[in-house]
């Protein structure tokens, strides 16, 4: 008798157990079907359907989404963390609302503490300056500074600028 009640107790903690797991209120850390996964400084395309009007994003800090032509959205992510995106039709109804999830880079990156400055590298393969959300302010701007003149220079429109100087 007290075996038939163990093997019943056991298979009642086990069927407790796998309900709790596949809960969808626990919040486990994988995304869902219906949230996109997008790396920080990095886009994806998504396709929508229906006929799209309006994009509304909830926390434009930490992803845009950009409609496009033809039902495809870009979804760049600027922010870690999540928020989600609402389309419309132009009569107002909703048509898709989905979360996404915002991660951190893909590449190998490395990150320098200098006291409490912090600098970012990407190294695939040699370590280069990388800007990354949370990079000191002086490592940041300097960064940015540089690729602004080297992006002007490569256009052509920082050519007279430094022939000015000199």
């Amino acid at each position: 008798m007290r075996k038939v009640f163990l093997r019943r107790h056991a298979r009642i903690c086990l069927l407790v157990a796998t309900s709790v797991l596949a809960s969808p209120s626990i919040g486990l850390a994988e995304p869902t079907i219906d949230t996109i996964a997008v790396n920080v400084d990095q886009a994806k395309l998504v396709r929508l359907p229906g006929k799209v009007a309006t994009i509304v994003v909830g926390n434009p800090l930490i992803a845009d989404v950009t409609l496009q032509p033809g039902g495809m959205i870009v979804v760049t992510g600027k922010g870690y963390g999540a928020t989600n995106f609402i389309a419309l039709d132009r009569g107002g109804e909703i048509l898709v609302d989905r979360q996404i999830q915002v991660e951190g880079p893909s590449d190998r990156l490395v990150t320098v503490y200098r006291g409490v400055d912090r600098e970012s590298y990407s190294c695939m393969p040699l370590c280069q300056r990388r800007v990354t959300l949370g990079d000191s302010d002086t490592y940041f701007n300097t960064t940015m500074s540089q690729a602004g003149a080297l992006n002007s220079n490569a256009s052509g429109t920082g050519g007279a600028a430094a022939a000015k100087t000199n």
